[in-house]
């Protein structure tokens, strides 16, 4: 069989149907369900361009979730899937199919209510992941274009950890913990050494962009290469920098739950020396 039967169209744009190898499947596609009746037959080839929840857990759950959605919206999220994928060239979770039309359906209704959600950690957010933030742009000026809402910049962030989750195939909330944790490893700095980093700075990038790197590899439980001589050498000239690099690795250690390798010490010692004031050692 070389075609899906349709079972169901739940609205112009999604049908529960029949596949030869998925059997009952949720397909997603703009017009796909317009005038379609039980039993008609989609060639697969035409099926490319469509989307398929194989997930029962998700089917189950966009099954529930498309009555409450717009019509326009899950065509325009179409829009932003397929661009998602063609730019990055990556097989992405089916998930992002129900996380996308829920959270956005949600916050179209907060914004036409005049109820302003603030993103604590959205500058980290940009700077730990521009791809997904640049994908997060376009998702979210398509919106404003399609349906006349500006969910403004701090939805262009919540949006861009979505994305960033389907790419990786981790939970939102955990992609979502990472960036909390890297926004509060950055404030204990601040907190400890007295003073507030200049968000705009290439150092500060290049931070940030550590701690996002350190905690990938403690959370796979990659080792770095053991540097003894530096690290003693660091501790002795760096005294004070180097006891919060020690701080920062106990609290990724005790929120991801995983050890952290000593010599993780000396590289964020090296990287807050690039970003610390000159007084401060």
């Amino acid at each position: 069989m070389s075609s899906i039967q349709v079972a169901k169209a739940l609205n112009n744009n999604v049908i529960i149907a029949h596949h030869p190898e998925h059997g009952e499947v949720v397909v997603i596609g703009k017009g796909i369900g317009f005038n379609r009746k039980t039993g008609d037959a989609i060639p697969l080839e035409a099926v490319e361009k469509m989307f398929i929840l194989t997930s029962r857990y998700e089917q189950e759950q966009y099954k529930q979730l498309v009555p409450h959605v717009d019509e326009q919206l899950i065509e325009i999220i179409g829009e932003i899937v397929t661009y998602i994928s063609r730019k990055t060239q990556t097989e992405l979770n089916e998930h992002i199919h129900i996380a996308l039309t829920d959270h956005l359906a949600f916050a179209i209704k907060r914004a036409e209510q005049d109820l302003a959600f603030h993103n604590p950690f959205l500058y980290e957010t940009k700077e730990i992941y521009p791809v997904e933030y640049e994908l997060a742009e376009y998702a979210i000026r398509l919106i404003h274009q399609n349906l006349g809402v500006d969910l403004g910049e701090d939805e262009i962030g919540f949006v861009a950890l979505h994305i960033n989750s389907a790419m990786t195939n981790r939970h939102i909330s955990e992609v979502r913990g990472h960036t909390q944790l890297i926004a509060d490893l950055v404030d204990v700095v601040e907190s400890e050494l007295k003073f507030t980093i200049l968000r705009n700075t290439l150092d500060y990038s290049r931070l940030l962009t550590h701690l996002r790197f350190a905690i990938e590899r403690i959370r796979r439980g990659e080792q770095v290469g053991e540097v003894e001589k530096l690290d003693g050498l660091l501790k002795q000239e760096y005294p004070v920098l180097y006891g919060v690099a020690e701080k920062l690795t106990l609290m990724m250690e005790q929120r991801l739950n995983q050890p952290v390798y000593r010599a993780e010490v000396s590289y964020l010692t090296m990287h807050l020396h690039r970003v610390a004031p000159p007084h401060i050692k």
